[in-house]
């Protein structure tokens, strides 16, 4: 599903990725686990298109990633890639129903088939009751699951996922991990995550753990 070869990032004098490789296989979850500067955020980032690496290559479904640009790699992104970061990022003047459709909505994807999309993600991650509300309605563990649903929406082929427990109580982390699971099992769905939770990285197919800038194991 995903392979990127050489992944190298400095800032400025400062090597933040040194020659990177990984890959990652369909219906796969694979944790990504080292200390705070590393590299994992960094390397998460490039492999999802939201920054760039000085050098190497990416291909995501047999796409060579890192070569698009612009519009084209934007409408990449919002098709092939769902993101869930530690902050969920919802707008608050939206419901969330509203907020899971808005990537749909980006790809120009017809309103009723989005809605009836958006209410049976919303459903399956058991907020059936709870597509009219506004995220300030809605507790911390919701909003995540709300965000989980809008990087769902346009059926991705990856899911990024950056410290997605790092805002919750450990109650509301265990739901998001076995939900990750649950995805993972009943969609073959693909996940790359970036964690501190060492009970999220146990449920993963495989732990990668990160080093100063390099996967070491």
């Amino acid at each position: 599903m995903l392979k990127a070869e050489h992944i190298s990032k400095n800032y400025g004098a400062l090597p933040v990725l040194k020659e990177v490789s990984i890959e990652v296989n369909r219906g796969e979850i694979v944790s990504i686990v080292g200390s705070s500067g590393a590299g994992k955020s960094t390397l998460l980032h490039i492999l999802g298109s939201l920054d760039s690496a000085d050098s190497g290559s990416i291909w995501l479904d047999n796409q060579r990633i890192d070569q698009l640009s612009g519009k084209k790699l934007a409408a990449f992104r919002n098709n092939h890639i769902g993101f869930v970061f530690q902050f969920h990022h919802l707008l608050p003047e939206f419901s969330a129903l509203e907020n899971v459709s808005i990537p749909a909505w980006i790809a120009g994807k017809k309103k009723k088939e989005t809605a009836d999309r958006a209410a049976e993600l919303l459903t399956t991650l058991g907020l059936g009751n709870r597509l009219d509300h506004k995220p300030q309605q809605l507790s911390g563990g919701e909003q995540q699951r709300v965000a989980v649903a809008r990087a769902l929406i346009n059926d991705p082929q990856i899911v990024f996922a950056d410290e997605p427990t790092g805002n919750l109580d450990s109650t509301h982390a265990r739901e998001l991990h076995g939900l990750f699971v649950q995805l993972r099992n009943e969609l073959q769905q693909t996940f790359l995550i970036v964690t501190h939770n060492e009970e999220l990285a146990a449920m993963s197919n495989r732990t990668l753990h990160m080093k100063d800038g390099k996967i070491i194991g």
